[in-house]
Order: C-alpha cells, then sequence, then structure tokens
C-alpha cells in the first residue's frame, strides 16, 4: 500500500491563524484592496445581475460555471473555455495538480523562496530540486540553472510570477525561453500567475504559459490581483484536455464543485476586469511612495526595492536584533503584522534570513506606518 508522506505544517497559514484576524493592521497582505458585496453588485452587466438575483443553491458543474469559464477563457489568446477548471482558490489547484501531475519515480523542480505548498506538496510525492532567486541578482530568474537541476525524471517546473514574496518578473525574453527548455525536454510548466495584472510600469505583463504551450498550466485565481479572496474561484488553463479530465477526477475527491454565489460573483469581476485591476494598480502606485518614504527615513535599518509586478515585496532588515525578533516585536507591541524570514524558508536551498514581506496593495498604510515609525524610535 502507498502511503503519501505527512505535510509538514503551513508556517504562514498558521502564522496567519495567530495574528491575521487579531493585529490591528496587517501591513503584510499578499491580496489587493477588497471590495464588499454591494460595490461588486454595482459593477454587474444586466446578465450578472439577472443571474445573481435568480440564483439557486443548488450543485454545480465540477469544472465550474460554463460562462464562468468562458470569461476566463476570454483573458488568455489561445484558451477555450473546455481548456479550463475551477477550484477552491489557488491553493486546491496547486495541491490536486501536483498530485496528478507527479508520480513517486518522478523530479520536480521548484523556485525558492516560495508559497510553501508549491515546494512542500511536490515533496511529499517525489523528488524536487529548488532553484534559488538571489537578492544579489535583484531576485532573477537564472535559467541556467533551471536547466541545470533538471534531470531525466523531471517532470514538472514550477515557477510564479509576478512572484511572491519578492515582487519579481523577470524579462520576457528569458520568460519565453524558460517555456521553450521545458517543452523541448517534454516537461510540464506549472506558472502560478495569480499576481497578473497589476505589474507596475512600464512593465507589462508577461505572455501566460498557457497560451505560449499547448501543455503548460496556467494557475490564476481572484484572490490576489483581484482582491476577492473571499469567493474562493481559483483555476487552471491549460490546453491539454487529458489533464484537465484528470483534475476533474481528482477535484471529485475535494471540494466537488464550486459555490453557486461564488460562481456568479467572480463572473461579475472577470466581466469588470479592466476597471478592478485598474483601481488596484492605481492603490499600488500611490502606495508605493509612502513605503519609499518609510523606508527611506531608517535607511539604516531598511534596504527595500518596489516589486516589479504584484503586491509584495521582500525588504531587508539590518537591525541588529534580527528579523524575527523585529518582526515578533513589532505585532505583539503595536499590533502591525509582518511577515518574518522564516516564513518563506526552503527545505531546497538557502534562503535570505534578514527578509521580511510587505504588502503594498492595501489603502491608506500610513496609520500601520508611523505606529512603525513610532516604535522604532522608541527603541531608539
Amino acid at each position: 500500500m502507498h502511503v503519501l508522506p505527512a505535510l509538514p505544517e503551513f508556517r504562514l497559514e498558521a502564522y496567519f491563524s495567530r495574528w491575521e484576524f487579531t493585529a490591528r493592521y496587517n501591513l503584510t497582505a499578499s491580496d489587493a484592496q477588497t471590495m464588499s458585496l454591494a460595490q461588486l453588485l454595482e459593477l454587474a452587466d444586466d446578465d450578472g445581475r439577472a443571474r445573481w438575483e435568480s440564483l439557486h443553491l443548488g450543485y454545480t458543474e465540477t469544472r465550474g460555471l460554463p460562462a464562468l469559464r468562458q470569461e476566463i477563457a476570454g483573458t488568455y489568446d489561445h484558451v477555450a473555455p473546455e481548456d479550463v477548471i475551477c477550484f477552491a482558490g489557488a491553493e486546491e489547484a496547486i495541491y490536486l495538480a501536483m498530485q496528478v501531475l507527479l508520480e513517486p519515480s518522478d523530479h520536480a523542480v521548484v523556485v525558492t523562496p516560495n508559497y510553501q505548498s508549491a515546494e512542500t506538496v511536490p515533496l511529499s510525492v517525489c523528488e524536487v530540486t529548488g532553484v534559488a532567486l538571489r537578492p544579489e541578482d535583484g531576485w532573477a530568474l537564472d535559467l541556467e540553472a533551471v536547466a541545470g537541476a533538471l534531470r531525466p525524471a523531471t517532470r514538472v517546473v514550477s515557477v510564479n510570477f509576478p512572484h511572491n514574496p519578492t515582487g519579481a518578473v523577470p524579462d520576457e525574453s528569458t520568460w519565453r525561453d524558460l517555456v521553450a527548455l521545458c517543452d523541448e525536454r517534454g516537461i510540464r510548466l506549472f506558472s502560478d500567475e495569480v499576481y497578473r495584472g497589476l505589474e507596475l510600469s512600464p512593465r507589462q505583463p508577461l505572455p501566460q504559459a498557457a497560451d505560449l504551450s499547448v501543455s503548460a498550466a496556467s494557475l490564476g485565481v481572484l484572490s490576489k490581483a483581484y482582491g476577492l479572496p473571499g469567493l474562493r474561484i481559483g483555476w487552471i488553463a491549460c490546453r491539454d484536455r487529458g489533464l484537465l479530465s484528470r483534475l476533474e477526477q481528482a477535484k471529485h475527491y475535494t471540494t466537488i464543485c464550486s459555490a453557486a454565489p461564488s460562481e456568479v460573483l467572480a463572473l461579475i469581476a472577470l466581466r469588470a476586469r479592466d476597471s478592478i485591476l485598474e483601481r488596484n494598480r492605481r492603490i499600488i502606485e500611490g502606495n508605493l511612495p509612502v513605503f519609499g518614504e518609510f523606508f527611506s527615513r531608517f535607511g539604516d535599518l531598511f534596504e527595500w526595492q518596489p516589486p516589479q509586478g504584484g503586491c509584495v515585496c521582500f525588504p531587508r532588515y539590518l537591525g541588529p536584533d534580527g528579523v524575527e525578533a523585529m518582526c515578533a516585536g513589532l505585532v505583539q507591541s503595536e499590533g502591525v503584522l509582518l511577515l518574518p524570514a522564516s516564513i518563506y524558508r526552503s527545505e531546497l536551498t538557502p534562503t535570505p534570513a534578514d527578509r521580511f514581506r510587505v504588502g503594498v496593495g492595501r489603502r491608506d498604510p500610513q496609520p500601520a506606518l508611523d505606529r512603525w515609525a513610532t516604535w522604532l524610535e522608541q527603541r531608539g
């Protein structure tokens, strides 16, 4: 009998369970500014409003509401609705995809640092090699390192851009070369693209992996760039429909189907995507000078680069007490929540121990920054 190894504690989610809803200021949020139900419904077209008002709360289709899958497909250049399957957020999609794509005799490659399940779920199945994004390289993707990590048994290369937690985005040439490398080797590229749409000018969004390759799988979700995590709607787009059939069979063992209200609200959001994403980019662009001023004020304690895309970044803390003590003291004393480097440690590669994650996608960070500044000044 084959038994998968137990997954380790999910450090980030455990940390959030302790602090996310008790800390007064969440300065490490990974999602863009959310909106109320009423605000979202104001964006509905006539069809979306009618669907909402006539909604029956029965089971829905396992792959997702057809109109929703059509709208998701419309965010790609070469993806049809039949190439899309929906999940309960991105986490279910990551978990099931790695279970479906990998066998114990396989090998996978993932970038580090990472959202923990991108590493631990494949590690629960097979051997995994990490390829580090390094601060001294501006968190750039090292394509030679990816190529060097490949083995005859490599079945999956898993990446995330715009990147969590660093906000890095590779240049388009490197990105296309990665897709080509995976295609040449017969390797599945699993591309976490949940921050796509929040690239900061003049950088443009990268072509989506599912558009560039018939075998690549693109992961999307309404939680991050759209700022709608409460809907719990994510998806995988892939033109390999055999993979989608296997994912559908796996989903029968987890959520079975999405919540009907969430599907309709997701449909409304995607139809209004241009205005929602533009609003969220404006919030980030307005916040960056505020954060820049804060970190410049305490230049002896911090090194900071704004994200190239997404709404998180990974500053460096230079204080003698260390980043773990700084984050713990700040949340305990002032209720300002950050994510310390230990949340992003990897079993695969060394990861910086002097970094912490900051979220720049929420409105009015100034009160939290003021409390942080006062705390730093009082410590002297």
